[in-house]
């Protein structure tokens, strides 16, 4: 009951930095495609909390920012994120669960949700938008937000392990 109550709390949390986080970036919504600071939670929350409330976060979140705050735009913007940050706290809850508590598979479990959140992002858009192509996908999932995968390397991480120190979680 302790850990659930935990795990819950931390979920919550993640949920509200992914309300704060978008505002470092002074609602330019340019510089929010870039860095992806919502991500950076959703992705946390599947590592620390597991798979099904990093799922949960990542559906969530978009949607429920783009309900009260207006932004990121509720179509076609947030509903692909749904897709792609639910995929993401999905992702790393069950491999972080799946694979050793070792920093490789932790880069491994991240880099394997990045590529897949992506992935469902594009799968979205095409479906939602209509006419993307491969290049626009490309150009829009990885080279626009060159950036904000390089922080999501550099930072959930070392924050998942600092975590597992404190064995809170």
């Amino acid at each position: 009951m302790k850990t659930q109550t935990r795990k819950l709390t931390a979920a919550g949390a993640a949920l509200a930095l992914c309300f704060v986080l978008p505002f470092l970036t002074l609602n330019n919504p340019q510089l929010g495609n870039m860095l992806c600071l919502m991500h950076i939670p959703v992705m946390l929350c599947g590592f620390i909390c597991g798979w099904k409330y990093g799922f949960m976060v990542g559906l969530l979140a978009p949607i429920l920012r783009s309900a009260i705050l207006g932004a990121p735009p509720m179509m076609p913007t947030a509903v692909c994120m749904t897709f792609e940050l639910g995929v993401y706290g999905l992702c790393t809850g069950l491999f972080s669960s799946l694979l050793p508590k070792k920093l490789i598979f932790d880069y491994i479990t991240l880099i394997i949700a990045m590529l897949l959140g992506r992935v469902a992002w594009g799968v979205a858009t095409a479906l939602i938008v209509g006419g993307l192509t491969f290049e626009a996908y490309l150009a829009s999932a990885f080279v626009a937000a060159v950036w904000g995968i390089v922080i999501q390397l550099v930072i959930v991480v070392p924050l998942v392990l600092a975590v597992r120190r404190t064995k809170l979680i």
